[in-house]
């Protein structure tokens, strides 16, 4: 009973996620890619994998890739094309707490802003395939716009060895891995293998449907959060979660992102550790 009014506070105690959010802007999303699994290594464009929040702007307006609107000070977007970019709100390696923060708060704050770029690596509306989208791209960057754009590098990598060494180098370097990206791939706005996240650990998401309680140094604290996964399959998650995380849980309904060590023989997630909540998803 304690520990049920303990949750029942700090669930109302929360800070909320942002609101306002309309449907999610209709995004390609990257599947995972391992070594050893068969690809054309050479049919591929290869980037660093910001650690930021998915940023999509149709021209007019800045969305999140849950559908919220965000509402940055007007001179962060003044100056930007009017059409479509799909880029990572961008404040630097390892500053994903501090990009979160800056996007969350009603009143846009300046200092924050000026921290943060829009890393683009894509065009949503153009036709053709990816090849064609970066000459697009390349060209559209060639003329200067708001400092607050930033075109992301995208390179051929020879072999899969100097892929591992390029994924390595960015990740001793304070970055999250490489994304590899099919140069004859049209946009589908889907989960797709023409687009690759390429890091030293898996990573995926769950909804938090619930929680167990801590024991030990953790009573009267959170011990796991009960998670579901978008196939249906519900495990816990107790492994990364800070006392802070402890004393005040992702909301039920919120989404996390969580990393692993592979799968078990029945798809569950080996050694699944706390990441973070996503930041650019209300609950539901």
């Amino acid at each position: 009973m304690m520990l049920r009014a303990l949750l029942l506070a700090l669930l109302l105690a929360a800070p909320p996620l942002m609101a306002e959010a309309g449907d999610p802007p209709r995004l390609m999303l990257a599947d995972v890619f391992h070594d050893g699994d068969p690809i054309d290594l050479s049919a591929y464009w290869v980037s660093e994998k910001y650690d930021g929040v998915r940023g999509y702007w149709d021209g007019h307006q800045l969305w999140t890739r849950g559908g919220t609107p965000l509402h940055p000070p007007p001179w962060f977007t003044a100056g930007w094309p009017a059409r479509a970019l799909d880029g990572e709100i961008w404040g630097g390696r390892q500053r994903f707490a501090f990009t979160s923060a800056v996007i969350r708060r009603d009143a846009p704050d300046d200092p924050g802003w000026r921290q943060l770029h829009l890393m683009v690596f894509d065009l949503p509306a153009e036709p053709g395939d990816f090849n064609a989208r970066l000459k697009a791209l390349r060209t559209l960057f060639a003329t200067p716009h708001a400092a607050t754009l930033r075109l992301v590098e995208q390179v051929h990598v020879a072999s899969p060895a100097a892929l591992r060494a390029q994924r390595d180098a960015v990740v001793a370097a304070g970055g999250e891995g490489l994304v590899l990206h099919r140069g004859g791939a049209p946009y589908r706005a889907e989960r797709n293998d023409d687009l690759l996240k390429y890091k030293p650990l898996d990573d995926d998401e769950a909804v938090v449907i619930g929680y167990t309680p801590g024991q030990g140094k953790y009573d009267g604290m959170v011990g796991a959060l009960k998670v579901r996964r978008a196939d249906g399959l519900e495990f816990r998650v107790g492994s990364g979660l800070s006392d802070a995380d402890r004393r005040h849980p992702p909301a039920i309904g919120s989404t996390i992102t969580y990393v692993y060590n592979g799968l078990t023989v029945h798809g569950v997630p080996r050694f699944a550790r706390f990441l973070r909540v996503r930041a650019d998803r209300p609950a539901h």
